[in-house]
């Protein structure tokens, strides 16, 4: 086993014990603060995939609809002006800790008709190979762990400015191998998810200075606890991480060559605190998630994520991006800002974004996006 590799399985153990402490040690009735963030499976279905969003601090729930609005609100594929895209994406992950993790996304849409579009799309995880020793330290062998996850998605137009998606979601989290663990038989986790999203659009003028308003909601990932061994202990199940995504955005024609976006996403896991309400059922668990915070409405607000972007375009060919993602110190801690840019010519579309993060040895930090759009037009649908 490598040091890097090494480093990261002792950073997921550190993980682990964090939130085993937490639950074990956060008392309801005498909370005074504490990291305690929400912890769930297949976290991976929460990264952002795409070079363009990732430019943006993660944001895109209201952006213009591409390719891989699947992960920020496919309800905006109802707006999309091309008749059908494909996109393609690679992003190393964690660098600051291994070399060989990282997130494949590819991603395809297809308008029905000026009213509707259909969209698929494969999430594939790696993390990178692990050596398997049993309680002797003996090896049993190389592994490659590994997650993935199918979506499918139909997005319609209710009004000339207000569309509505409805996505299924299969996912599968295959993290053993089928390795015995703590004496223990495992085996993959299996879970179905739905996603339910709008998304509204109209046009807005500013002192001769037209453009478009719209806002988004995306509650994604509403689906079935996932669980990696044999038994059938409601206390063993693991919540996936449905997320609740809402915001607006701004897109200013400032002439014919030069455009200006901002956006401002809002994220919150409806998901309960851990130790809190484990055993409870996904639709029970998103209700208790707005209350069961141990320190209350202030600590409910702490698990808010903001994600703000900007987008300048020129003549629609070249594009520059930044943004900045938070998180409150509390619940995980993340902040960093981002960077990228963007190229359209013709059908062909490359974007790329870099991240930077605010504290040293981040394991985020580097972190580079690359994405490739391919689009098609079609004069029947202009």
């Amino acid at each position: 086993m490598t040091p890097g590799k090494q480093t990261f399985l002792a950073f997921l153990l550190l993980i682990a014990a964090s939130s085993t402490t937490i639950a074990q040690t956060t008392d309801p009735d005498n909370y005074i603060g504490q990291f305690n963030p929400i912890t769930t499976a297949v976290p991976f279905l929460g990264i952002s995939p795409d070079a363009r969003g990732g430019a943006m601090g993660d944001a895109g729930v209201a952006s213009e609809p591409d390719a891989y609005s699947m992960h920020y609100n496919p309800a905006k594929y109802a707006f999309i002006k091309k008749d059908m895209g494909i996109g393609i994406s690679y992003s190393p992950w964690l660098k600051g800790l291994t070399n060989d993790i990282s997130l494949a996304y590819l991603s395809a849409f297809k308008r029905i008709d000026k009213s509707s579009a259909v969209a698929l799309s494969l999430r594939y995880f790696s993390l990178g190979g692990i050596t398997f020793t049993d309680n002797n330290g003996w090896v049993i062998g190389d592994y490659n762990p590994n997650e993935f996850a199918v979506d499918a998605a139909y997005s319609r137009l209710l009004t000339p400015t207000l569309s509505m998606s409805i996505a299924g979601r299969f996912i599968h989290s295959n993290l053993t191998q089928g390795q015995d663990v703590g004496g223990e038989a495992t085996k993959p986790g299996n879970s179905y998810a739905a996603d339910v999203s709008l998304f509204q659009r109209f046009p807005v003028e500013f002192d001769k200075i037209e453009g478009n308003f719209s806002w988004g909601l995306n509650i994604s990932n509403i689906g079935t606890k996932i669980s990696y061994d044999y038994t059938n202990d409601p206390n063993r199940k693991d919540f996936i991480p449905t997320n609740l995504k809402i915001g607006p955005s701004l897109t200013l024609n400032l002439d014919d060559y030069n455009q200006m976006s901002f956006m401002v996403d809002f994220n919150k896991l409806l998901v309960p605190t851990p130790g809190t309400n484990d055993s409870v059922s996904t639709m029970v668990g998103m209700i208790h998630s707005f209350y069961d915070a141990p320190g209350g409405f202030k600590e409910e607000m702490k698990e808010i994520n903001i994600s703000a972007g900007m987008e300048y375009w020129y003549a629609q060919q070249f594009a520059i991006r930044g943004g900045f993602f938070y998180e409150n110190k509390d619940k995980g801690d993340r902040k960093f800002f981002t960077m990228g840019a963007g190229f359209r010519y013709n059908i062909l579309g490359i974007d790329f974004s870099y991240l930077i993060p605010l504290e040293t040895q981040n394991p985020l930090a580097h972190t580079l996006r690359f994405s490739l759009l391919i689009n098609f037009d079609s004069p029947s649908l202009k």
